[in-house]
């Protein structure tokens, strides 16, 4: 008996010690595939974000969609976003909907949509690194444009 009390106290200290080590503030980045994250929209220029907040809105709209990263830089808006499970048969479908949705509502923007989960892992960095002031507005859009050359390389 007393065997079996040691041991379970035993095994509650080492349960409570691994449980111990997890952290409370893990970056969206490190969860964004496990996860819907949904960062807010990003604007590299600083202007006005109520373009990237309404395609956010609308890219959302999408039943098929659950997660959706945003960046508007100066001449581009890059819209990446997660498909849910069972709709990835129809994921050109979805791509053609939403590129022909965003193109009606938005004639004057250029703007380039991603479901890449590599993509949107990039995104989802590059919005983490620019709250936490770890790079500058001229590093974010070079960052930008070389999120956009990948995603033209893969297509």
């Amino acid at each position: 008996m007393n065997l079996l009390r040691s041991l379970i106290i035993v095994m509650t200290i080492i349960l409570v010690g691994c449980g111990a080590n997890n952290k409370k503030g893990t970056d969206d980045s490190q969860l964004a595939l496990i996860k819907t994250t949904n960062p807010p929209p990003v604007d590299l220029d600083k202007k006005d974000q109520s373009v990237a907040e309404q395609v956010k809105k609308d890219v959302l709209n999408f039943n098929e969609l659950y997660d959706v990263a945003v960046i508007e830089g100066k001449k581009d808006i890059l819209v990446a976003y997660k498909v849910r499970h069972f709709e990835r048969f129809k994921m050109k479908k979805i791509e053609k909907d939403l590129k022909k949705t965003l193109k009606k509502k938005y004639p004057d923007e250029k703007i380039t949509v991603s479901s890449d989960y590599k993509i949107f892992l990039e995104v989802v960095r590059l919005k983490e690194d620019m709250s936490k002031g770890k790079v500058t507005e001229k590093e974010a859009k070079k960052r930008l444009e070389e999120i956009l050359k990948l995603q033209s390389a893969l297509t």
